[in-house]
């Protein structure tokens, strides 16, 4: 059998944007594998927001990780199910309480792959609760109304 050998997509020679967690990118992964069933053609840089990876790569991370026995099916299950209602599993609710745990695993490993790949920024997540590392918006934000 001969050696396989991979040549990586082009990406425009914009600055790309890498995603601030697993997560992030899970949910950017259900959307466009969304847009796809619609007839949708879609391709890391083809938005304003520029990532580093194609929504293939978000995929095969995770069935590299099933294949692995890192996940499992009930893994699968709950960030499929999940992905697709654009939320996270309540730990508050007793029913959710276990898919909460098995949403934590998956994407503490995918976070692991993903970060060795370049696609999720180590320590990104946390920077909105750290001051040092906040940005100071500017502007003015006006009171909601009821």
């Amino acid at each position: 059998m001969s050696e396989q050998r991979l040549f990586p997509k082009p990406i425009a020679d914009r600055v790309t944007t890498p995603f601030s967690s697993a997560m992030q990118a899970w949910f950017w992964f259900v959307r466009c594998q969304a847009s796809r069933i619609e007839g949708a053609r879609v391709v890391a840089d083809a938005s304003d927001v520029v990532r580093p990876c194609d929504p293939d790569d978000i995929y095969n991370a995770v069935m590299r990780l099933r294949r692995e026995n890192v996940l499992d099916d009930r893994h699968l299950q709950v960030i499929e199910y999940y992905g697709l209602v654009e939320r996270t599993p309540d730990p508050r609710d007793g029913r959710e309480k276990p898919k909460y745990d098995l949403w934590c695993d998956a994407m503490a490993a995918l976070q692991e792959a993903l970060i060795a790949r370049d696609i999720v920024l180590p320590g990104a997540e946390d920077a909105f609760h750290h001051p040092e590392k906040m940005i100071k918006m500017t502007g003015e934000l006006p009171p909601c109304r009821l």
